[in-house]
Order: structure tokens, then C-alpha cells, then sequence
């Protein structure tokens, strides 16, 4: 200060300077002075200014100074918790890999820009194999550990400026640009990529001790057209995938023109199932049921028929895989059974004596708590209708509302008979607990009795048992009479097949029952 003051006198300028006071009892003032020099009328040399205390502002100085400083380090703060929340808002927390609603983001934002003349979009959607499997015996902190695994596998097989994100459970899609040179190459880039990950997914991890297996299935798809479309390209790629699933899993399989005309045709056969529903188009046929001694008709298996409008008339074979996917099963054994109960009243009207008919009934429709009352509102008449239950169903089956619907069936007056019987899994234990009226052997084990000894011994000891039970044995797929008499030979009570009769519609079943009836009485 002394230097500035010299200065000053020296110069004759004025000056403005701010200093600390310390006062005797320790507190510290801040003075701010502001003096001028000038030489009075005796030639002296002087200073004339002001000082005065401005303590006051320079601690709200300070005070805005940290306010600031706190108010930056805020703002780093928020901006770092921004960037975080937006980082988990894309990412998956298990794998770090991003989540569905990045991917949305990439495939609405860039994919469309893969569109161009030199380059390509694929797309492979991953489906993990067995890790259900894992977290039921293993516990959910092992199929963590595999899903952690696999999206380690998914990164380090990526090339340069491809994309995967995590996009359920167990589910992964991977987006690749294919650009340059290799625009030509894609299916053999794409089936590269797609190998390699399934089989380093193949191979198993250790968790706590356990080996722990799994594969991977996957499904891909190229977009070919010239402009890129993101929703198609993921749903041919998970169309791709349900076909590698059904294949056996642990594999790939590409979405191509074959598949595409399937999917078209299975649309369309939905499209017409549906309407036919509508137009009451599915019929029953009649397939005549007979005894094994005296070849009297004691009874009919009533089977589904679309009546197509231009196919003409198709089995189920043609048709059931479809209406089981639109859950429409259900719909069309409950048309059939009323169909069967309306001509079997017409049959009786014509004085043609038919003492049972047989109906299939799906395992869905057993789960439906609404089947007893609908049931009862037809006012079956007892022992007149048989439900045919597939014996996988039955698989010791603990299911309460199927064993009580079972039952409730049974009060109704109406008998359950097992399908393709020694096909499927029905145990003994299943025989007792579910006591049913009749068991019908399946015609795989019926065909070849003729000429295997082993066969016939089989189907043989089969009626053994449903005797001993009390249950009555009709096998299915009779073809020739030398089946018909090896069977009664066996014990079998009924017989059903080409070499007596095929499925009929209900006006061909009266000429039918009429014409035999006249030829046993000759």
C-alpha cells in the first residue's frame, strides 16, 4: 500500500485500493480507500480521499463466490445422475448390454439409413435353450450367470459397428450393418456369425460346482428391398427363429421366400378357418365302431370335417394345427358333439339303432371351468356320448381342475374312453385313478400283429389288462379281416377300421346301417 501511495504522490493520479483491518480484539474489517494528490497553496505535497467500511460486501462476495462454486458442482452432479438414469433407462442392469427400448431407438433412427446401394441390414434374434431348465433346478442366480455368459459371448463375436441388446428374459437381438464388398456376402456373414455363437453358447459353464449346459436358437433376417423396413425385419427374424425352435433348437435358420409363402399360407388357412367357424362349415363324419363277435355296429366315432368351400372336404390334419394356434379347438369339438346329439336323435327317428357315440375332446377344452355347464345344458342322455382324452393327459396328472371336470363328466352320464392307447404315457396308476369306460388300442400296435409275434403279444397283454380292470378294449386301424379275427382271438371287444367300414357323413351312415343290418339278418 505504502508503494501505491508513492506512486501516487509521484504521479498524481488518483487511486482506489481495498485492505484488511485488524482490530485489537481479532476481527478483521475490510476498508476500501479512494484519494487523489495534490499540492496545497504552501507547495506541500497531500493526499485528500475517503475510506470506508465495506466488510459487509465482501463477505456477501464470498458467500456468492461458494454459492457458485456449489452451484457448478451441482450441476456436474446432476448432469453425471442424467447421464447415468439415461444409461439404465437403454441398458439392461444384468448384462450391461442396452435394452429393448434402445434397440427400438437404433431401428427407428439408423437402420433405415442401411437402405443405401452399397449396404445391407441383418438382423439374428437369440433365443437361449434351457435355461428354464437351469433356473428351476439350479436357482436364478445360475441363469443369471449363463445370461451374463451368453452376452459376453454375443460382444466378443461382434464385428466392428454391430449392435446387441438384451430384449427379454432370455432373448437377444444382434444388428448388423453389411456394407462395401461384403454387401454380396451377407448370407455367408450372417450364417458366419450366427455359427460361431451357437456353438460357443454349446459349450458349458461351471457355476458353484454345476455344470451348467444350454444352446441357443436363432433366427435371421436381410432386408433385400431398396428401402429398409425395421418392424419387418424383426419379425421375419423372429419368424426365422420359431422355425429353428420347432427344427430341434440349438441351431439358425434363415427367413427366405419358402418361408414367407408358408406364413402367407398359414395366414390364409387361418383367415378361412376362422370364416368357416362363422359359416358353421365343420361337419361331423361318422366312422362306424363293431363287435368283435358279431359284427353289430355298437357304435360310431363322430370325427371333424372341414367342408371347404373351394378344397373341398379336409380332416383334421389339415387344418388342426391352425385352429390349436387360434385357440379355436375348443369351438369346434363343442360343434361336433352338437352335431353328433342332433343326428343321433335323426338316426333314432329313422328307427336305426346307434347305442353310443364317441367324440374327442381336447385337453384345453378339459381346463375349461366353464365345460360342466355347458355340458349340462345339452341334456345329454346318459351312456349315449363317450369323450375320447388322449392318454398323455393323463400322465399321473395332478391337475384338480381336470381330475374334477373328469369326474363331473362322468356324473353327467356321459363315459370317458383313452385314445391311442399305447402311444403316449398313461400308467397304470392313470387306469385306476381315472377308471375309464373303454381303452382304444392305437393303430400303430394294431398293423403289425399279423406278422410279429412280439406285437401281437403286446396288444394282447393290453386287453388282459382292461379286462382285469373291468374297462372294455376296441382297437383302432383294423385294415383286413385276418386283423378283425387275430384281435377277437386276443379278447378284444370292438374293432374299428377300413376293413369294415370308413368315415361317412350322417346320410351316408343311414344307407350304411340299413344295408348292413340286411346283410346279417341274410
Amino acid at each position: 500500500m505504502l508503494e501505491e501511495t508513492k506512486h501516487v504522490a509521484e504521479s498524481g493520479e488518483a487511486f482506489q485500493t481495498q485492505y484488511r483491518v485488524v482490530l485489537p480484539d481479532g476481527e478483521i474489517r475490510h476498508v476500501r480507500e479512494s484519494a487523489k494528490a495534490y499540492t496545497d497553496g504552501n507547495g506541500v505535497l497531500r493526499l485528500v480521499g475517503v475510506n470506508w467500511d465495506v466488510t459487509a460486501d465482501v463477505e456477501l462476495s464470498e458467500k456468492l463466490k461458494i454459492a457458485n462454486m456449489l452451484t457448478e458442482a451441482r450441476n456436474v452432479e446432476l448432469e453425471t445422475a442424467k447421464e447415468r438414469i439415461e444409461f439404465n433407462a437403454l441398458h439392461d442392469s444384468l448384462t450391461g448390454l442396452p435394452n429393448r427400448r434402445y434397440l427400438d431407438e437404433v431401428m427407428s433412427r439408423h437402420i433405415e439409413a442401411f437402405s443405401g446401394e452399397d449396404e445391407r441390414a441383418g438382423l439374428l434374434h437369440l433365443d437361449l435353450d434351457r435355461l428354464k431348465q437351469i433356473n428351476d433346478t439350479l436357482g436364478h442366480a445360475a441363469g443369471d450367470a449363463v445370461l451374463a455368459h451368453a452376452a459376453r459371448i454375443l460382444k466378443s463375436n461382434l464385428r466392428r459397428g454391430d449392435f446387441v441388446a438384451r430384449v427379454g428374459g432370455d432373448e437377444f437381438v444382434v444388428v448388423c450393418k453389411i456394407e462395401g464388398p461384403d454387401r454380396g456376402r451377407w448370407e455367408e456373414i450372417l450364417a458366419g456369425l450366427a455359427a460361431r455363437i451357437v456353438e460357443e453358447m454349446h459349450q458349458p459353464i461351471v457355476y458353484q460346482g454345476h455344470e451348467c449346459r444350454f444352446g441357443v436358437s436363432i433366427g435371421i433376417a436381410c432386408d433385400l428391398d431398396p428401402v429398409v423396413d425395421p418392424r419387418r425385419l424383426l419379425v421375419n427374424a423372429d419368424l426365422a427363429l420359431y422355425r429353428a425352435k420347432n427344427r430341434g433348437r440349438n441351431r439358425y435358420h434363415f427367413f427366405n421366400d419358402a418361408l414367407q409363402a408358408e406364413i402367407s399360407e398359414t395366414k390364409r388357412v387361418a383367415d378361412d378357418l376362422l370364416s368357416g367357424l362363422e359359416r358353421c362349415e365343420f361337419v361331423a363324419h361318422y366312422q362306424p365302431q363293431f363287435d368283435a363277435t358279431t359284427h353289430a355296429i355298437v357304435g360310431v366315432e363322430a370325427l371333424a370335417r372341414w367342408n371347404h368351400p373351394t378344397a373341398g372336404l379336409l380332416s383334421p390334419d389339415d387344418f388342426i394345427g391352425i385352429a390349436e394356434e387360434l385357440n379355436v379347438v375348443a369351438t369346434i369339438d363343442r360343434m361336433i358333439l352338437e352335431q353328433t346329439l342332433r343326428d343321433l336323435k335323426a338316426w333314432e327317428d329313422a328307427g336305426i339303432e346307434v347305442p353310443k357315440a364317441s367324440v374327442n375332446v381336447s385337453a384345453r377344452r378339459l381346463h375349461d371351468e366353464e365345460l360342466i355347464g355347458g355340458l349340462a345344458e345339452l341334456g345329454i342322455a346318459p351312456g349315449t356320448i363317450a369323450f375320447e382324452l388322449v392318454e398323455s393327459i393323463f400322465l399321473d396328472e395332478s391337475d384338480e381342475l381336470v381330475t374334477w371336470n373328469v369326474e363331473q363328466i362322468k356324473g353327467l352320464g356321459i363315459d370317458i374312453e383313452i385314445d391311442d392307447f399305447g402311444t403316449g404315457y398313461a400308467s397304470i396308476v392313470s387306469l385306476l385313478k381315472l377308471k375309464p369306460r373303454r381303452l382304444k388300442i392305437d393303430r400303430q400296435l394294431v398293423t403289425p400283429i399279423l406278422k410279429s409275434p412280439a406285437q401281437r403279444q403286446l396288444v394282447g397283454s393290453i386287453i388282459e389288462i382292461g379286462r382285469s380292470l373291468g374297462i372294455e378294449v376296441l382297437a383302432e386301424g383294423v385294415e383286413t379281416l385276418r386283423h378283425a379275427r387275430v384281435l377277437k382271438s386276443l379278447g378284444c371287444s370292438a374293432l374299428q377300421g377300413f376293413a369294415f367300414a370308413r368315415a361317412m357323413s350322417a346320410e351316408e351312415f343311414v344307407a350304411f346301417a340299413r344295408a348292413h343290418k340286411l346283410a346279417r339278418a341274410s
